[in-house]
């Protein structure tokens, strides 16, 4: 029972902000101290940046704006970065508010859309500031739900340009995940949205415990309890590395029971080797370490009644082999009355997909696991599929999830229990350690408010893991938000449109990108400064003791480098001439004839059965070799050019699918071996180093040069480099500060000049100018075209390209499904590059695509001189996908044919594509002239069908 003192203060409170007593009296629930602190700031009249962990109860702050929105009789709009967070969220707000009161505006659903409270994706709402939309009338508040996406590389941007443009009197609510730079993203709101007070909670609503599972034990990360080690961490050292500062604070006995397996498996290999790693000699019979199975570790966390949990596996393959290894044990975590109660999801949420569909999805595989309590969950799978995991599990019906990253940034579905494989992740490039801030986002799903006591999180440790380095992963509160922010074509047709040129500019150098760069200026100077002292001492050390103005090590040093460089430069010309070379060859190859493939795989001899030259890309032969393979091989394959060794006669209408066949041809093949004395030989050529004048004449100054007879040359040389070294730094950072300061706007002025270039923009003086009535002159900066107002509706990464496209008519005179699978190519991003280039439809969709490739080269070179960014090229690799769905064939067959195209689909990919190709495609419907407008409409309603309009509806 509360004091009086404390009933007298929570009274005082009460009739300090009456809207949220009258809030908080409907909620059944006491809120949070942060909680209270952000809402009494928006009470009071500012704006708000929350940022708080992952299931902290941000959204309460939201949800108030949204109340208080309601009492004033004014609007309040909720977005979010998802189409299923705005379905969740309006969905919560329909049962609090009632559905007459609320709205949704997705992309795919526009529901009551003129209602008080609407629920939209952050895209809707960028849209509608640029039109001025009539919707804006009356809006109070706007909550942007996980403002922390402005860092994503693709869509960041769009929520600084919400937050730019809103009008001065909407009050901003910022909902962030826990971000080290708060302070400094508040700073920017307040320099663009006023009084914004910053509340920062770092204070998990359920504890979280921290182990690592080693063999079949489990062992507590941390010496300290959760809440207790948090303290500490703060007062090791800032600037020790993580696996110092892991030290500080990791259990003892898990370092020691750690160290013991490390030495048992360094013995195993011979020791002394440095782990499994560095091993080199020993037995042939010594023990391989295998980690604990998925079945093993689920088993595991159930008998510790650690279940539901969430396992990390980060790739798709390895938690679809996850759900099967288990599946394969035997494991059934459900019992009668939930696998009832699951099929009845599954019945509800699948309901309406295509039963021809099912096969192809793996749906009965899909099933039977979740029937188990046991699923995937990753982008692979159709929407509907992963809908229903998320229902099952959030309800706790299904009880293991195997998922990839992904799931860490989707909707609210927290575990008791989350696991990491593996600290090493792909991150599209590279194989990369998981970072702090990644660390952070993925185990923060652990811990079901109102469920849960506490939360755990488990690391699998294998040989080479070390404990102290997961520690300083788990305490490091690291994770910066950066703005991806630059200015795109439509964003700069937009802002002219709407504010001239001028205003644009001013707009843009008040980004939180902008502001981010200007306050790094500071550090870089430092930086570079550091470099110059360094470069200045380095001087002194090369040349000290040579009293000789001849012996100049500096002018050596140069020398070497130069000679350096132009022996690289002179290696990346002779290898692109190769190649140049061997397409060229492979270009004039026909039927029948034999060559050598000069390593890989396929090394040996081959005979060509079908050229494979095509308009669009290089040629890519269809060969069989002497061990029956048949396939298609590429320029990647000759580093060097090939010739027609021999001829070999390839019966009419041969079928290289057929075993006998090729059986037959390869046995051809050999014959013409042997008759030609075709046996392996190697050729090797002069390099082009051999043979460069300048070259020489570089390493003959170099002998000549006093220096080279200097004793101790080398020892100078090294300080010389290391000279020049901190001279490129210094420069490259100096050069760094120059491309900073004013960057944007800079960027900026060259997108519009590449539109003015276009003709998408154009000075006012070319325009006839009539005399304005107020006596006012017209702003001396470029107007909108008719071609940069179509540009200013077309939202896409290639929105230039696809206006040339439009512009130069190379979809004129397609059918449906043509243009769907030409239009691909300007949405679609593979995933990992192919040996090749994917086939494509022949006739017009390959002169299309041929015409689409021409403008964007045109394209290409505008933007060179003007020193903006390329617009990517075409991607092939969904065409036939496309053309083949739009074209009305089944699933089945649309994802065979892409595989053998060269695109490898899984359900889920297949319709993620689709949809993005109908938003593509119905935005050509609005903007594009009869009779192509029409086309794009039929295309829309060919591909939204199946599987894709069950996504689109959903």
């Amino acid at each position: 029972m509360s004091s009086p003192a404390e009933r007298y203060a929570a009274a005082r409170r009460r009739t300090a902000h009456p809207t949220l007593a009258d809030f908080t009296a409907e909620l059944g629930f006491s809120l949070d101290p942060f909680q209270v602190e952000a809402c009494e700031a928006l009470e009071e009249g500012s704006g708000v940046l929350v940022c708080a962990p992952t299931g902290a109860g941000k959204t309460v702050v939201g949800e108030f704006a949204v109340h208080k929105a309601l009492q004033e009789g004014r609007k309040a709009f909720y977005t979010t970065p998802i189409k299923a967070l705005s379905n969740q969220k309006y969905s919560d707000l329909c049962d609090r508010y009632g559905a007459e009161r609320v709205g949704l505006l997705t992309g795919d659903n526009a529901v009551n859309g003129d209602a008080p409270v609407v629920v939209m994706t952050t895209e809707v709402l960028r849209n509608m500031l640029y039109v001025d939309s009539p919707t804006l009338t009356d809006l109070g508040y706007v909550v942007m739900d996980e403002v922390h996406y402005l860092a994503d590389r693709f869509r960041g941007a769009v929520w600084e340009e919400v937050i730019i443009h809103l009008p001065e009197h909407v009050r901003l609510v910022s909902l962030s995940a826990t971000v080290s730079n708060a302070e400094e993203f508040a700073d920017w709101l307040v320099t663009v949205r006023g009084d914004t007070a910053v509340v920062v909670s770092e204070v998990r609503p359920i504890p979280l415990w921290q182990h690592m599972l080693v063999g079949g034990r489990v062992f507590d990360l941390f010496a300290l309890r959760p809440a207790a080690h948090a303290g500490e961490w703060e007062q090791t050292p800032r600037g020790l590395s993580t696996r110092e500062r892991g030290r500080a604070v990791v259990d003892p006995e898990l370092v020691r029971y750690v160290h013991e397996q490390d030495r048992r498996y360094d013995s195993w290999h011979g020791g002394g080797g440095g782990g499994l790693r560095g091993s080199s000699g020993g037995s042939g019979h010594r023990p391989r370490y295998r980690p604990p199975s998925r079945p093993e570790v689920v088993e595991r966390l159930d008998r510790a009644g650690l279940l539901p949990a969430i396992t990390f596996v980060f790739s798709r393959a390895g938690c679809d082999a996850a759900v099967h290894q288990c599946l394969g044990s035997g494991m059934r975590l459900t019992d009668e009355s939930e696998r009832a109660a699951i099929a009845e999801v599954i019945d509800r949420r699948t309901g309406s997909l295509p039963e021809e569909d099912l096969h192809v999805l793996g749906f009965w595989e899909w099933r039977e696991g979740l029937l188990a309590g046991v699923a995937a969950h990753h982008a692979g799978l159709v929407p509907a599929f992963k809908e229903t995991v998320e229902e099952c599990f959030v309800r706790g019906l299904v009880k293991a999830v195997f998922a990839t990253e992904t799931l860490a940034l989707g909707i609210n579905m927290p575990a008791r229990t989350v696991v990491l494989e593996k600290l090493v992740k792909w991150n599209g490039e590279a194989h990369a350690d998981v970072t702090p801030g990644e660390y952070t986002q993925l185990t923060g799903r652990a811990g079901r408010r109102g469920i849960d006591v506490e939360g755990h999180a488990v690391v699998v440790w294998a040989p080479g893991v070390d404990p102290a380095v997961v520690a300083g992963l788990a305490s490091t509160r690291t994770y910066p938000l950066r703005s991806s922010f630059r200015p795109s074509y439509n964003m700069a047709v937009n802002l002219v449109g709407a504010f001239g040129r001028e205003r644009a500019r001013e707009l843009l150098a008040a980004s939180f990108a902008q502001f981010q760069a200007d306050r790094s200026v500071v550090g870089l100077a430092r930086s570079a400064a550091r470099h110059e002292e360094d470069a200045a001492r380095l001087l002194k050390e090369m040349n000290g003791g040579l009293s000789n103005a001849a012996l100049d090590v500096a002018g050596y040093a140069r020398l070497r480098l130069e000679i350096t460089e132009r022996e690289k430069a002179l290696s990346r010309d002779s290898q692109a001439k190769r190649r140049l070379d061997a397409a060229e060859s492979l270009a004039a190859l026909r039927a029948g004839d034999v060559i050598r493939v000069p390593s890989g795989r396929r090394q040996g001899l081959a005979v060509v059965l079908d050229p494979g030259t095509t308009e669009l890309s290089d040629p890519r032969p269809l060969v069989l070799t002497e061990d029956k393979w048949a396939g298609r091989l590429g320029s990647v394959d000759f580093p060097s050019p090939v010739t027609a060794l021999a001829r070999v006669r390839v019966p009419k209408n041969f079928n290289h699918r057929s075993p006998h066949a090729r059986r037959d041809l390869a046995a051809t093949l050999r014959t013409a071996r042997m008759e030609n004395d075709l046996g392996a030989r190697r050729t090797r050529g002069r390099s082009a180093a051999a043979d460069d004048p300048v070259l020489a004449d570089l390493r003959h100054a170099l002998r000549a040069h006093p220096v080279h007879a200097l004793p101790d040359r080398e020892e100078r040389v090294r300080a010389a480099d290391r000279w020049l070294r901190e001279l490129r730094d210094a420069e490259r950072l100096r050069r760094q500060i120059a491309d900073r300061t004013g960057s944007l706007t800079r960027q900026f002025d060259h997108t519009c000049d590449v539109l003015q270039e276009l003709g998408y923009l154009h000075p006012v003086a070319e325009l006839p100018v009539e005399p304005p009535e107020d006596g006012v002159p017209p702003e001396e900066s470029p107007v909108v075209t008719d071609d940069g107002r179509r540009l200013s509706r077309i939202w896409s990464e290639t929105d230039l390209l696809t206006a040339e496209c439009l512009r130069a008519g190379v979809f004129r005179g397609l059918t449906p499904a043509e243009l769907a699978g030409c239009v691909s190519a300007l949405v679609f991003e593979a995933r990992r590059e192919g040996p090749g280039s994917p086939s494509v439809p022949a006739g017009k969709v390959t002169a299309a695509l041929a015409g689409m490739r021409r403008v964007h080269d045109r394209l290409a070179d505008v933007e060179r001189e003007h020193e903006v960014p390329v617009t990517r090229e075409l991607d092939l690799g969904f065409v036939w996908a496309a053309y083949r769905w739009a074209d009305g064939q089944s699933l089945d067959r649309v994802l065979a044919g892409a595989e053998q195209a060269g695109t490898e689909l899984s359900g889920g990919d297949f319709v993620r594509w689709a949809r993005q190709l109908v938003d593509l495609l119905d935005q050509l419907a609005k903007v594009a002239d009869q009779p192509l407008a029409g086309i794009a409409r039929s295309a829309v309603g060919r591909v939204r069908r199946g599987v894709v309009a069950v996504a689109v509806s959903g």
